[in-house]
């Protein structure tokens, strides 16, 4: 014997008696045909099995089936009831009234009240279509089997499907029962892992009230979500599924376990507005060879007091009758096809909702390029806010602003980084073409008054200060005219080099030969005086030997420089975020120090020297003119060292030319032009006796 639990009617309905000693009276309402069927099918197996002789040879079975009414506790009554074979049998039956094996129950809540009470008895339990994972326990349920496959399988299958048409946001609705609970935890973990994010998780049951239907409603309502999975049996979900459509709510995609996918009522005509196109997994069925015409040759009359025919037969006719209203034969093809349920597989997907195409679910767009995802707070993390990135970031195709290479900088889309713009002072820009122009003018002049003093070296004015040593400075300021145009165009190892090697050199020559004529001043007023030899002591071989050994002196610096740590072309990204500024690193800056250092020795001794002999005869007098140059030469170089540091980019370049420059000009134009003044405009002047009148006038008197 065995025995068979089928919710052959959908929904328990408890009435309680107006006498209070009368025990409330409990029936069952709806009946499914597809239940039913399910009943017609155990019968129509077992006797096909014992009708073949070779299967259980010697062996009948027999079969007690009721209906659990889709409840937990009318599931557990029937199989209390199968067990232990109360029920009226008839007196001429040959089997003993205890059952060997259950088949039960469709849902898993049911299964759980069975298998969770008759496990420890060792009755085998098969169910055709509960898929908790729950019920996988061996240790809980040791007796229990079912034909169909875990809820964990159609769970991963489900989050698969989901990734696969990209939506990430989404809503559940699950059974507030064991099959529901279990299938949506297994299926937030996978979905977990995939990135999608869970909007909501609305609970039903088919006995519940109205007003917790209509709270899941509403949440449909407010979401803006457009996919939605019910993890639910057809008899739950339906109460909520004819209110979805009372309210006219459509455009959204429904995903269903195969709970309801294949079920009759989601689709009939009436439900088709709001669930058409509904996706779901199903298993693989098979035809069952005669079992239509078995299903056909159903009669209220072969046998008036089988269990459920005469139900069967009013549903049969009052849905042939709604057929031919609403030209659907749907209720007849769902009891009579002999593959069992609706065909499960449609070849393409039918977008019918969103102008077939494939619907999106996002809690917030894809960020546009030049922007990334920022989370919001409190809110899952599919949702979120795009900002735009930050100045030095992009973003085209990831979901992160990820830097760009150190030599480039960010467009204004922030979708792609652009080369840096290269800073340097130029030949071509103003700064540039006026630091040409004065360098050339400075050289120009210094190498006129060279040829002035060439030419007139035979007078009085050239030979008074001294010629060779007048031509050793000029020389040396037209080289630090010259030096500013190595300063220019795009540094290289060569020009940096170059450029403060020939600055230092050239200035420690100049500034020499300053110091020589300083010197020479100083010498020249004390040989006047008698027995004074001074001038005897300091000649041109004194001469030279001063300038030559200042100046070799900042060769040999210069030279550690260069073989130590010499300066070198760098990049330098701090002064602005879209320019490189190419300039030359000192490379060691206490060298670039000891060499203005060294200078600013030089300047200071002539500038005290000359200061000394600045009361010496007015017509002879070169000392004031020494004095005034070095008091400008002092000051430009101590004000070029504060306004280098805190310079930008190029115009560090532009202050130390412009320091060089105006250092030279203040030597060329206090030392030279006075005397070129007097050679070219009063020549009168020029003469020995003019040169030395006070110093003769002094002695005279």
């Amino acid at each position: 014997m065995i025995g068979g639990i089928f919710p052959v009617f959908l929904k328990e309905v408890i009435r309680t008696s107006t006498y209070e000693r009368e025990p409330p009276e409990v029936k069952c309402e709806g009946f499914d045909l597809r239940s039913f069927r399910w009943t017609q099918v155990m019968i129509f197996s077992i006797e096909e099995i014992n009708q073949d002789p070779t299967l259980l040879p010697n062996i009948s079975l027999g079969y007690r089936i009721l209906s659990s009414c889709a409840s937990p506790t009318s599931a557990l009554r029937a199989a209390l009831t199968l067990a232990s074979g109360v029920e009226e049998i008839s007196s001429t039956s040959p089997c003993p009234p205890a059952i060997s094996a259950l088949i039960a129950e469709s849902g898993s809540s049911q299964s759980l009240a069975v298998a969770g009470t008759f496990g420890s008895f060792q009755l085998p339990i098969i169910s055709y279509f509960s898929s908790c994972a729950c019920l996988s326990n061996r240790v809980k349920y040791p007796t229990f089997f079912r034909t169909v496959s875990s809820d964990y399988f159609q769970a991963k299958a489900l989050a698969a499907l989901i990734k696969r048409f990209g939506w990430e946001w989404i809503g559940v609705i699950q059974s507030d029962n064991d099959y529901g609970r279990s299938g949506i935890l297994a299926f937030s973990e996978e979905v977990k892992k995939l990135g999608v994010c869970i909007a909501f998780v609305g609970k039903i049951l088919r006995t519940y009230n109205i007003e917790k239907i209509l709270n899941v409603v509403e949440i449909i309502k407010q979401s803006t979500v457009k996919v939605i999975l019910a993890f639910v049996p057809e008899g739950d979900f339906y109460p909520l599924m004819t209110e979805i459509v009372k309210q006219n709510i459509t455009g959204i995609q429904w995903l269903s376990t195969d709970a309801w996918i294949t079920a009759p009522r989601p689709s009939t005509p009436e439900m088709y507005q709001a669930f058409g196109g509904a996706l779901g997994f199903v298993g693989r069925k098979m035809a069952m060879p005669n079992l239509q015409p078995f299903l056909t040759s159903i009669s209220p009359y072969k046998d008036p007091s089988a269990a459920f025919v005469r139900d069967f037969w009013e549903t049969v006719v009052i849905d042939h009758l709604q057929s031919i209203k609403f030209t659907n034969q749907f209720g007849d093809q769902v009891f009579f096809d002999k593959n069992g349920d609706p065909p499960a597989y449609y070849d393409i997907i039918n977008w019918q909702l969103i102008n077939r195409q494939v619907p999106t679910s996002l809690c917030s767009n894809v960020c546009p390029v030049g922007t990334r995802k920022a989370q919001i707070k409190g809110k899952p993390t599919c949702c979120f806010d795009c900002i735009p990135c930050a100045d030095g970031t992009i973003a085209n195709s990831t979901v992160e602003c990820t830097p760009c290479p150190h030599e480039y900088w960010s467009n204004d889309r922030r979708d792609g980084c652009f080369p840096k713009t290269l800073e340097f002072l130029t030949y071509q820009e103003p700064m540039g073409i006026a630091v040409t122009v004065v360098s050339l003018l400075g050289a120009s002049l210094s190498l006129a008054t060279m040829m002035i003093f060439i030419r007139y070296r035979e007078t009085p004015v050239i030979k008074a200060s001294n010629s060779e040593l007048s031509c050793f400075l000029l020389f040396s300021l037209l080289l630090c005219f010259l030096c500013p145009l190595t300063f220019l165009g795009r540094p290289t190892v060569w020009t940096c080099m170059l450029r403060q090697t020939t600055f230092g050199v050239t200035f420690a020559l100049c500034i020499s030969s300053v110091l020589g004529k300083t010197i020479v001043v100083v010498t020249a007023f004390k040989a006047t005086f008698p027995g004074n030899n001074a001038a005897i002591k300091f000649g041109p071989a004194q001469q030279r030997i001063i300038v030559c050994s200042c100046t070799v002196i900042q060769i040999l610096i210069c030279i550690l420089w260069l073989k130590l740590n010499p300066p070198f072309p760098d990049m330098v990204f701090k002064y602005s975020h879209k320019k490189i500024v190419l300039e030359c690193n000192p490379g060691s800056e206490a060298a670039f120090y000891v060499v203005l250092g060294y200078i600013g020795l030089l300047a200071v001794i002539c500038l005290v020297l000359a200061f000394l002999a600045r009361k010496l005869p007015d017509n002879f007098n070169e000392a004031k003119f020494i004095t005034f140059s070095m008091l400008i030469f002092c000051s430009v170089w101590i004000t070029f060292i504060p306004a280098y540091i805190s310079s930008p980019g190029k115009f560090t370049v532009a202050v130390e030319t412009f320091a060089i420059l105006s250092s030279a000009f203040s030597l060329l134009i206090c030392i030279f032009v006075p005397k070129c003044y007097i050679i070219l405009i009063k020549p009168e002047k020029n003469t020995k006796r003019h040169v030395m009148g006070k110093i003769l006038n002094n002695t005279i008197s």
